[in-house]
């Protein structure tokens, strides 16, 4: 595509597989806008097809149609990188998250046990997973007077109970 060629709002939206009206969704929130108008029509460029794709991406982050908004309007670098080192440290929350899901799925492709949630690896895997979440944050977990005999999965959260 030349600098100065120009394509309508079908074209551009087929070239990422979407359908036009996303594109003029995108364009009513102010992510996008048509180079110009010929005959009423919307014409885009080159620089339209890096937005788009730069939109894409955003998404595909995990970032609203807000949020991308906010990065591509940011008034400056810092702003910017404000924006998107928040959601940097949710991707890395994310990827954490899936890791562990993984890892699980992985154990159950491989468990012998005919009730999963029986087996002992398994269950040590999800109670690693789920109590240091809880224990993040509630100050107290349990009851040191009733602490006897009870398991990680039998521990009340405070305020729960």
């Amino acid at each position: 595509m030349k600098s100065s060629d120009s394509m309508r709002i079908g074209e551009l939206a087929e070239r990422f597989g979407l359908a036009p009206h996303v594109l003029r969704h995108w364009e009513s929130m102010g992510l996008l806008t048509p180079a110009t108008r010929v005959n009423g029509r919307r014409r885009y460029t080159r620089d339209h097809v890096i937005r788009v794709m730069t939109i894409i991406r955003a998404k595909a982050g995990g970032l609203s149609l807000e949020q991308i908004r906010g990065v591509l309007d940011a008034a400056g670098r810092a702003e910017r990188r404000a924006l998107l080192r928040r959601q940097h440290e949710e991707l890395g929350r994310r990827l954490e998250e899936i890791a562990a899901s993984k890892r699980l799925i992985e154990h159950l492709m491989e468990c012998g046990a005919d009730d999963f949630t029986q087996c002992p690896d398994y269950r040590r895997m999800v109670e690693s997973a789920a109590w240091p979440r809880n224990l993040q944050d509630e100050a107290c977990v349990i009851d040191p007077g009733q602490a006897g005999d009870r398991t990680p999965g039998a521990q009340e959260v405070a305020g729960q109970r």
